[in-house]
């Protein structure tokens, strides 16, 4: 982390917020809706610049899942860097998105890098189906 980083309240309540949705994917606009409420509403603005501050610091990540859509931020805990590549999967009727973790993707992902000099990046990796809650639990 940039140690000449400000630490202003709004961007500790936004981290925070950030930290007790860990592992929850989130628009700018989602977040900025979250603080609109308050005595002190932090500005769309302000929230916007500091997830870019945060996803250039490497503490959350941000996703583009096609063309058109909202970017998606999460917050992603140093210690959850240590898993390796971490895939995604969205279901295509209720819109959820979720990360998996796979050795056997990870596998093929340096397969690919060794056989055919591709880089994947499985931040940006997305699998698409349907979740077993709109399956109706058949799986």
């Amino acid at each position: 982390m940039n140690g000449n980083r400000y630490k202003t309240r709004q961007r500790e309540e936004i981290l925070d917020y950030l930290k007790s949705i860990r592992g929850t994917h989130i628009t700018a606009k989602e977040l900025s809706a979250q603080f609109q409420d308050r005595e002190r509403p932090i500005g769309t603005a302000t929230v916007y610049r500091q997830l870019e501050q945060f996803v250039e610091e490497g503490i959350v990540y941000k996703y583009t899942l096609a063309a058109g859509d909202s970017a998606c931020y999460e917050y992603v805990p140093e210690e959850d860097h240590q898993h390796g590549s971490c895939f995604h999967c969205k279901c295509e009727k209720c819109g959820q998105l979720f990360h998996m973790h796979s050795e056997q993707l990870e596998e093929m992902e340096k397969e690919l890098a060794a056989r055919y000099h591709f880089a994947v990046d499985p931040r940006r990796t997305v699998f698409y189906g349907i979740c077993e809650q709109c399956a109706g639990g058949a799986r």
